[in-house]
């Protein structure tokens, strides 16, 4: 490289000063990528077995709740019953989602397949919409129109099927959250965090449904049930659109968070051999995989095997003290590429509701 000029380039790095960097993946035999704490083998076994008892409970409780709803005539357990059909078909979703996205990257993804978990969970995002959601504001809409006969031969059971539902969702929702504590920042993992919302969701639901059939029982209004079957929908529907916006946002391409941009770009600029970074990308590829692009100055005076062994160091520098980083990408310029650092993506803006 001659003083002061990209005019050469490193393995895994572009000795380009025009626009549109020329990369390669930054594959190091000397450094293996390992998982993020939260993630790896380890940690998608114990989200697997979460995941599994918040599908027994919920195919368990669905049948009970829809024998009850039928048997009473309720609304608000009929619409926890679709409730809790919605929450087993997420949960195989999500169990696929667990498997697929583990897979190794081959020629056709050559970035892996991480961001399959993301795509699952959308699903479950739109299942929890539709299948709950909506089949609750139809029950509670036909109830309100043609009102709900009075007859309670089959309340009690209800209450009491209700009643175990509330236990056993309980139960799978402090399984979940003591997950979450043991593996600190578990909510980074779209699937457990689908498995803490629905079983949360499905405590306040229960809650809504029991509070809304002991009133419709004490003043014979069925106007008590129906509004608490409107308001398990709208607590269903908002559910889906915070879980389907967070999905959304990763599938697209969802920058890493800021903290460890910021300590990424501080590790850059530390180097001595770096002049400037001009501009910082980074990328989520999966629950613990990262992919970093720097747009990086060196210092004048590196021959083009000084710029070669600078590369291959920054690169497993980065890999060794960020481990969730997978794929490192660096683009050698001469500080001349204009408007780089001012892009969305390099101060990390973001865009969209």
């Amino acid at each position: 490289m001659e003083p002061g000029a990209g005019g050469h380039s490193a393995p895994g790095t572009s000795g380009h000063t025009d626009a549109g960097p020329h990369t390669e993946p930054a594959d190091d035999p000397g450094t293996p990528h390992r998982p993020g704490s939260p993630g790896g083998a380890e940690g998608d076994r114990s989200t697997k077995v979460t995941v599994l008892v918040a599908l027994a409970a919920n195919l368990v409780i669905a049948v009970a709740k829809a024998a009850g709803g039928v048997l009473a005539g309720s609304p608000a357990l009929l619409s926890e019953a679709a409730h809790s059909v919605a929450d087993s078909l997420n949960e195989v979703f999500l169990l696929a989602a667990l498997s697929r996205s583990r897979r190794p990257a081959d020629t056709r993804h050559p970035f892996g397949y991480g961001k399959e978990r993301f795509f699952w969970s959308l699903l479950a995002a739109v299942g929890i919409f539709v299948m709950g959601g909506c089949f609750s504001f139809f029950q509670g809409l036909e109830a309100l129109r043609g009102g709900a006969e009075e007859e309670f031969s089959g309340y009690v059971a209800g209450l009491i099927v209700l009643g175990v539902a509330l236990v056993a969702e309980g139960g799978s929702l402090l399984r979940a959250v003591h997950q979450v504590r043991r593996q600190g920042g578990g909510l980074r993992d779209p699937a457990l965090r689908t498995v803490v919302a629905e079983d949360g969701t499905a405590v306040l639901g229960v809650t809504l449904a029991l509070v809304g059939m002991a009133l419709h029982m004490v003043t014979g209004q069925a106007v008590w049930e129906a509004s608490a079957s409107l308001a398990i929908g709208v607590l269903l529907v908002y559910v889906a659109y915070r879980l389907g916006r967070d999905a959304r946002d990763q599938l697209i391409g969802e920058a890493a968070d800021p903290e460890l941009s910021g300590r990424i770009g501080s590790l850059l600029r530390a180097q001595p051999e770096i002049d400037s970074v001009e501009a910082l990308f980074t990328m989520k590829l999966g629950l613990d995989s990262t992919l970093v692009a720097a747009r990086i100055d060196l210092v004048p005076g590196l021959d083009s095997e000084r710029v070669e062994e600078v590369a291959d160091r920054i690169k497993r520098s980065l890999a060794r003290t960020f481990p969730d980083v997978g794929q490192i990408f660096l683009d050698v310029t001469d500080g001349s590429a204009e408007g780089a650092a001012e892009s969305p993506a390099a101060t990390g803006e973001r865009g969209g509701a």
